[in-house]
């Protein structure tokens, strides 16, 4: 009998994106066991890198490019990684099992798809030749941003900065560009920020704490187009405002990077279809990270993530299967968002909660809790600035524990499994 296709030096594993997932799963095979060739390749030129601190520490130039790399570049080598950058992938042949890259035939025994999302360009009127616009999604987006923001600072200007869309990107950056002294407006067309992620109440803390360090936040406004008028630039909304805009940043949401796995074959809808080993619809193609789709049985339903744990997680997974070990991603999601001194940590997800209980220190007007509820269980909590109300949320949300409501809401009652477990009547 032949030895498994990991433990052979002459099998190949081809992985497409140096993301987060791509990366992590590349070295996470290493320490599994995986003998054979490791290829990455992604279109973008700059070194692996972080994305979370683009819209926070790297704009206010607390993180230089070379703190963000996902790896050392010596390590790579150690490893035995083989990076490709700025090398895009036209297609995948799953019958003959090649990629082209550059009109090139690349050969793969395992191909592992790490593409994840790109920034979604909303097709305003006026968009294409609008001047300072940007995104947020990767290193160049926010090296741009970066220097059109410190040549204001160094021309001693104010600028005014107009920021699309009141998710985490555009709150995170809002915060940002007000610390460096940036004039800020957030325009959302939804009628409260968050509104898809969080419940009213703490939309409300977010507004209020954004409002409260000069902020200009708009809800239930649309943006229509982007106009010219001589060198000033504005942006229009639909009831008739006009916002001057020096710089523009757009983040109102994502495109997700599956049309390599639809033109495979591959089975895909609001990302590319995933079992729990991360396996696509052909059993030698894995899939990983924000482009994936798997079914959570916490939850019962299909799921694509936007999170750095579910990139992490889900390569681990796929690593410890393709080196021969037993493994099933089942983890409950998690998140976070840094907002000025505010560190919001998310455990689980809220989709179909029926009620909401807050806890919230008086004494502590920059801490507070949601725990999100379907009828009697426990889905998700939000946690402001309140660790301990995350970890014990986390506990309980993957235990599926049973949580007194009324002790969860005393502030007083001490956060803990043991403090607001309900006791079985």
């Amino acid at each position: 009998m032949s030895d498994p296709l990991h433990t052979s030096p002459d099998s190949r594993c081809v992985i497409i994106g140096a993301s987060h997932g791509g990366i992590g799963v590349a070295f996470a095979m290493r320490q599994f066991g995986w003998k054979g060739h490791i290829s990455v390749y992604d279109a973008l030129e700059s070194f692996p890198h972080q994305k979370p601190p683009l819209s926070k520490d790297f704009l206010l130039g607390k993180s230089p490019e070379a703190m963000l790399r996902l790896r050392a570049e010596k390590l790579f080598e150690k490893a035995r990684v083989d990076l490709n950058l700025g090398q895009r992938v036209e297609g995948i042949d799953a019958s003959s099992k090649t990629l082209t890259v550059s009109g090139e035939q690349i050969a793969y025994d395992k191909l592992i798809i790490a593409t994840g999302a790109d920034a979604f360009d909303p097709p305003f009127p006026g968009v294409d030749n609008a001047t300072n616009l940007f995104t947020m999604r990767h290193l160049p987006d926010a090296e741009k941003l970066k220097a059109c923001v410190d040549g204001f600072i160094a021309a001693d200007t104010k600028p005014k900065a107009v920021i699309i869309g009141a998710g985490y990107i555009g709150l995170e950056a809002a915060a940002s560009l007000t610390k460096l002294g940036a004039s800020v407006t957030v325009l959302e067309r939804e009628s409260r920020v968050l509104q898809r992620v969080t419940a009213p109440e703490m939309s409300k803390f977010f507004t209020e704490a954004h409002e409260a360090h000069g902020v200009n936040i708009l809800t239930a406004t649309s943006v229509s187009s982007i106009e010219q008028e001589g060198e000033t630039q504005y942006v229009c909304c639909d009831n008739g405002e006009r916002f001057e805009a020096d710089l523009i940043l757009v983040g109102v949401g994502v495109r997700v990077n599956q049309k390599l796995a639809e033109q495979a074959g591959l089975e895909a809808g609001n990302g590319i279809a995933v079992n729990g080993q991360c396996q696509t619809s052909d059993p030698d193609i894995y899939a990983i990270g924000d482009c994936s789709e798997h079914y959570s049985p916490l939850y019962d339903r299909r799921l694509r993530l936007e999170s750095v744990q579910n990139a992490t997680d889900q390569a681990n997974v796929a690593a410890m299967h393709l080196c021969g070990r037993e493994a099933e991603y089942n983890a409950v999601p998690w998140f976070w968002s840094d907002q000025y001194d505010l560190k919001l940590q998310i455990a689980g997800l809220l989709t179909g909660y029926t009620d909401v209980v807050v806890r919230q220190d008086e004494s502590n007007p920059k801490s507070i809790s949601v725990w999100y509820f379907d009828n009697e269980r426990l889905l998700s909590v939000d946690a402001v600035n309140q660790p301990k109300s995350y970890n014990t949320g986390l506990k309980l949300i993957t235990a599926k524990t049973k949580v007194d409501k009324q002790a969860l809401a005393d502030a007083e009652e001490p956060i803990t499994p043991d403090a607001i477990t309900a006791v079985p009547a």
